[in-house]
């Protein structure tokens, strides 16, 4: 009996460690009164994008362009424009996308960022049918 804990328990630390190695998320930089931010949040919204595959690779953080950085994120630098899409992976930058393109590009362009995390399993990709 003691043995099976000791295998359970050993993979579940492999299962935890898989997962923490490959943290990734996607940080949105939103700004009171930004029509953009408005109209991203309109046609998408944060629990769409969670549900969804792309989501479920790099679920959505947003944050006020104007509010102090979380200690994760105090890295990231730059933001001008609202909304800043940036794409983090283990507290690293790795691509963002200033502005709201509209659904469908904005989704291509994130399958695309989402293409260079290092531990992407590839099963992000969505249709979107208009």
């Amino acid at each position: 009996m003691q043995m099976i804990s000791k295998a359970l328990a050993a993979a579940l630390f492999l299962c935890l460690m898989s997962l923490s190695v490959n943290a990734a998320s996607l940080v949105m930089f939103d700004r009171k009164g930004c029509p953009w931010c408005a109209k991203w949040h309109a046609e998408i919204g944060v629990e769409t994008y969670n549900a969804g595959p792309e989501g479920r690779t790099a679920p959505l953080r947003v944050l006020d362009v104007a509010s102090p950085r979380p200690k994760d994120l105090k890295g990231i630098g730059g933001i001008v424009g609202t909304p800043t899409f940036v794409l983090v992976e283990n507290g690293r930058e790795i691509d963002r996308m200033v502005g709201y393109p509209g659904k469908q590009v904005f989704f291509g362009k994130v399958q695309l960022m989402l293409d260079k995390l290092s531990g992407a399993d590839k099963q992000y990709k969505t249709i979107i049918v208009q």
